[in-house]
């Protein structure tokens, strides 16, 4: 589709290939589609995207990352997104890492978050509430609406796991005398299990 990838200020190039905000987000869509398929192909619907382009996304945001000459951690992301909106510090153990956040249209009011070490290596990279974890009841838990810091904040005795695969994080917490397993890719909230 002409003209589509070049939606948003931040779309990078290299080598006759194009990579902005639309094919993040598909890119981080095709994680996504692992554990919540049907929320990833209502979202398709909504872009007007097919899967063949959800499945490009995902490939070229790959070969970008192995290519010798494409930009690298937060450069990555520049490229793809353009300046990030809010930029700051936080300490991690006995070094500070900068916080860099941006606004993506298919998550309102939530922003994609990037911890980047001294060298602009990205140590960690996830949705955030930008004002502060949200208090929820079990009945707000909804696939992409939440994230991880909602459920620690919203459940005493929530405790996080690592997930099975790259960008997946669990959180397991009681309610009403059972436990469940919210399940995360990238830190929003796909699918509630029982562990």
């Amino acid at each position: 589709m002409p003209g589509r990838s070049e939606v948003g200020a931040g779309a990078g190039k290299l080598e006759g290939m194009v990579f902005g905000v639309r094919e993040f987000e598909l890119a981080l869509m095709h994680r996504m589609r692992d554990l919540n398929q049907a929320r990833v192909e209502e979202a398709l619907r909504d872009m007007g995207a097919s899967r063949a382009e959800l499945r490009e996304a995902h490939a070229h945001w790959t070969r970008l990352a192995h290519a010798p000459r494409a930009p690298k951690g937060v450069a990555a992301l520049r490229m793809a997104l353009g300046p990030a909106p809010y930029r700051g510090r936080r300490p991690v153990g006995s070094l500070t890492c900068d916080v860099l956040r941006w606004p993506l249209p298919s998550w309102p009011g939530l922003e994609f978050e990037a911890l980047a070490g001294p060298g602009g290596e990205v140590w960690n990279q996830w949705f955030v509430r930008p004002a502060g974890a949200a208090a929820l009841t079990f009945a707000d838990l909804t696939p992409w609406t939440c994230v991880v810091a909602d459920l620690g904040a919203s459940f005493p005795g929530a405790v996080q796991i690592e997930g099975p695969a790259p960008h997946h994080w669990s959180v397991d917490f009681p309610h009403d005398g059972v436990t469940y397993r919210a399940r995360f890719v990238y830190g929003l909230h796909q699918v509630l299990t029982k562990p």
